[in-house]
């Protein structure tokens, strides 16, 4: 893919998991692997989604969609495995 490529995805905290310390710490881990740029958003707020800090200021609760976006040549790789780490967060 070529280094513009943007993609895009979006997934649903688990029910019964809050995005605090240690699943946000779980997703940024995760996010490191990969050169793109990737971001989180939850509602109108977008964060770099390589920083734990800024994954955390979302305060995003339980069930709430989040949207994922990433450039760069591996993009579609790393929306791919974000989501699933997202989707698979536990408490």
């Amino acid at each position: 893919m070529p280094a513009s490529c943007s993609v895009t995805a979006e997934v649903a905290l688990p029910p019964d998991v809050d995005l605090h310390a240690r699943p946000a710490a779980d997703f940024v881990r995760a996010a490191m692997r990969f050169p793109a740029e990737i971001w989180l958003a939850a509602g109108e707020r977008e964060v770099n989604a390589k920083s734990l800090l800024s994954i955390l200021a979302l305060g995003a609760r339980r069930g709430t969609t989040l949207s994922l976006r990433a450039e760069g040549e591996d993009a579609a790789a790393a929306i791919e495995v974000l989501a699933g780490t997202i989707a698979a967060l536990q408490e």
